[in-house]
């Protein structure tokens, strides 16, 4: 039997249904391979290439998948039609030992029975191009993530973390945030004339101040207001001019990642990470009424482009459903942006008769809204024009403009089905003006002048900073979500309502990112590099010269930032003898070994008093450092060596005995009740203690400790033994 691999159990539950147990379907539950966790995994000095292990977990997924590779007829990868699929695909290729030019590789932009038969008849080599843009940008973030995290700990605070792309827009939040705390209002007037026919057959308007003397114009403050409501009462309104036409609304364009994001935030609520883990549900499949079905397309694109076959069906569906009349002359096509991938279609659903209200009671709440939205939006997509009645409607009096506007909807074309969000003061100008000519004369029932102040930049919200990203080209949309999910869960930012706010940290981190790496925090950077990743994706560069270019200029800047503002001083290196620096850490000042990294030693400031004391295990001179009950003496090559000793005691008053287990000497110590014992200095790798002087030799008839009393008189230290060392030659003579 064949077995085909993809990446999560859901999905390869569905694939399985679909294919009804022709084929064995698992999943490796992501990438099997990674760089390691706690090393930084990229030869810097071979080429940048980087170091794969085994991903923590994935020893019985391998050992799994191995074994079912044996025994099956044919393999087929079939991960995510991406960047990120195509590296997980290559990466089981090379773990199952599989052909490396073998046609294994399937994709699909949909998971219906139609698209995995249709993939299976079509298997193709691996794209290592597609590869090496995502090792390109593995890496990348790597070496910036690994090499900048650290610095940030030592300089700021511990726990914090640094990346290429979510630095960038944690700089945009922070930036946005300086603007609104920089920001001043000004104040300004709106004049706002309330006016009837003079024979009063219609419905008053409103007309808002525009102009004076023919150009635009602003109130700054209450007796300008003033004198503008003098000069308009002395005066009479008349219509100045009539403009009648039909205004256009287009529909939409289908979902792409980013769109979604921004829809779901704005009409439900839901922030981007919340969002993309409802849609990969209804894009691997979900369990309703028995059965596991997939709902929509791939949910990580940033193309607006759908399938001819999907055109059809759609226009099909409108025709039936609403009437040909909101079909348009020709199919809508929509233009992607600059710089989109391109490689798969919008996200739309899979099968139009599975309609919302359709799956309304299978499906929970969240899955429901997010497929409602995806459904109706694609829907909407190939429907016809919205059409309005629009008038506009200029009001003379005396030197003073004023402006009505008003429309209608004369068809609702799309919006029988998608509403777009609307943004504030857009509800404005709703409605028919009455039937009125140039010339008419009017009734004023009411002039109104409001304070109004200028408002400052609104801070981001999910939404918004999706939006920001795509359209300065950072990230790419399976990115979006992460990112924002990375700057909650760090607490960079907090939420208030749905609006971001940065943190004290996120503004200290930027600043100093700022100051040191100007060219990683720049945006244009960011998305050039994103050019680039899709320049070695399509074929055109090597992702190793890429890499080169970047590391070395950003390793020296990452050494002159861990050096920056550190101060010589004459003080010698209690390990290595070289001059110590003086930097200034998250707790301070503190002195380290210029000498690094061959010497890491590091001492805080004001406990470098080097002691005429040498350590009793290793010989170091040992350094006077403070501790809860005062001064005392420590070993310099700590955590090596760990000997401590009394602050103004020396070896000898300190030490006495010899241990018989190891030969090191044996420390005086105290128990709990004060009374003195002998143990080894070697502990905890030497236990050994004794209540009597330890000679360091033993007993020839037991082999315990020969000890020595208080009154110097040998013994052996087990009481049962009956060994009686012999008298020194002098004092036998005497006795």
């Amino acid at each position: 039997m064949d077995l085909i691999i993809v990446e999560s159990p859901s999905k390869a539950k569905t694939i399985s249904k679909y294919l009804k147990g022709k084929y064995r379907v698992d999943a490796s539950g992501g990438h099997i391979r990674d760089l390691p966790q706690k090393k930084l995994g990229v030869a810097v000095d071979k080429n940048y290439e980087p170091k794969y292990v085994t991903s923590p977990g994935k020893e019985e997924t391998i050992a799994r998948l191995t074994d079912e590779a044996k025994k099956a007829d044919k393999i087929y990868l079939a991960t995510d039609p991406d960047r990120e699929g195509e590296a997980i695909s290559w990466h089981l290729q090379t773990v199952l030992g599989l052909d490396e030019s073998g046609e294994n590789r399937i994709e699909f932009n949909e998971i219906s029975p139609k698209a995995v038969e249709r993939a299976l008849k079509s298997p193709r080599k691996i794209n290592y191009n597609l590869v090496d843009a995502q090792q390109a940008r593995r890496v990348m973030d790597r070496l910036v993530g690994y090499k900048l995290s650290p610095l940030l700990n030592n300089k700021i605070q511990n726990g914090l973390s640094a990346g290429r792309v979510q630095s960038v827009a944690l700089r945009l939040v922070v930036d946005r945030e300086r603007e609104i705390q920089a920001f001043k209002p000004e104040e300004y007037w709106n004049v706002n004339a309330e006016l009837q026919d003079s024979e009063k057959k219609f419905s008053p308007f409103k007309a808002a101040l525009e102009k004076f003397e023919g150009k635009k114009f602003k109130i700054g403050n209450k007796a300008e207001a003033d004198a503008v409501l003098a000069a308009l009462g002395a005066g009479s309104y008349s219509v100045a001019g009539v403009k009648n036409s039909v205004a256009k609304s287009h529909a939409p364009a289908p979902f792409t990642t980013s769109t979604l994001q921004q829809d779901a935030s704005n009409k439900l609520g839901m922030t981007a990470p919340e969002t993309m883990l409802m849609a990969q549900h209804l894009y691997e499949g979900l369990d309703i009424g028995g059965e596991h079905v997939a709902f929509v397309t791939y949910i990580r694109t940033d193309s607006t482009r759908v399938s001819t076959e999907a055109q059809d069906a759609a226009r099909e569906y409108i025709a039936e459903r609403f009437g040909k009349e909101y079909l348009p002359e020709k199919p809508n096509f929509y233009a992607s942006k600059k710089g989109a991938q391109d490689a798969h279609e919008a996200i739309r659903p899979i099968d139009l008769t599975r309609t919302p209200e359709s799956v309304k009671k299978l499906l929970d709440r969240k899955h429901f809204a997010v497929y409602k939205l995806i459904y109706e939006r694609f829907i909407a997509s190939q429907m016809a024009e919205a059409l309005y009645d629009a008038m506009q409607i200029e009001v003379k009096n005396g030197d003073y403009t004023f402006k009505a506007s008003g429309k209608t909807l004369r068809f609702a074309g799309f919006t029988a089905v998608y509403q777009e969000t609307k943004k504030e003061d857009e509800e404005e100008g709703k409605g028919l003006l009455p039937p009125l000519a140039e010339g008419d004369g009017l009734a004023s029932l009411g002039v109104k002048a409001e304070q109004k102040f200028t408002k400052p930049p609104v801070r981001f919200t999910d939404a918004s900073l999706v939006k920001a990203m795509e359209d300065k080209g950072i990230g790419r949309p399976s990115t979006y979500a992460s990112i924002i999910s990375v700057l909650t869960k760090r607490k960079y930012v907090t939420k208030d309502g749905k609006y971001m706010i940065p943190t004290e940290i996120a503004f200290r981190i930027t600043d100093m990112l700022v100051q040191y790496f100007t060219d990683i925090m720049d945006v244009g950077f960011t998305a050039n590099m994103e050019e680039q990743l899709d320049q070695i994706e399509e074929g055109g560069k090597d992702w190793h010269a890429i890499v080169s270019a970047f590391y070395p200029p950003f390793e020296e800047k990452l050494r002159f930032a861990g050096t920056d503002g550190d101060e010589k001083t004459d003080i010698p290196c209690p390990k290595c003898g070289s001059m110590m620096v003086r930097k200034t850490g998250k707790y301070g000042k503190y002195l380290a070994c210029s000498n690094y990294p061959k010497c890491s030693n590091i001492v805080s400031e004001g406990e470098t008093e080097v002691s005429e004391t040498p350590c009793p295990k290793c010989g170091s001179m040992m350094v006077v450092k403070s501790g809860r009950y005062g001064k005392f003496l420590a070993c310099p090559n700590y955590p090596e060596c760990k000997s401590t000793l009394p602050y103004g005691e020396k070896p000898e008053d300190v030490f006495e005995g010899v241990c018989p287990e190891c030969g090191k000497p044996t420390k005086k110590l105290r128990s709990k009740t004060g009374k003195l014992y002998y143990g080894c200095s070697g502990y905890p790798d030497c236990k050994f203690m004794s209540w009597d002087i330890p000679t360091g030799e033993k007993c020839p008839d037991c082999g315990s400790a020969l000890v020595k009393t208080a009154r110097g008189t040998l013994k052996c230290s087990n009481k049962e033994c009956a060994y009686k060392p012999p008298k020194p030659t002098g004092e036998a003579e005497k006795a």
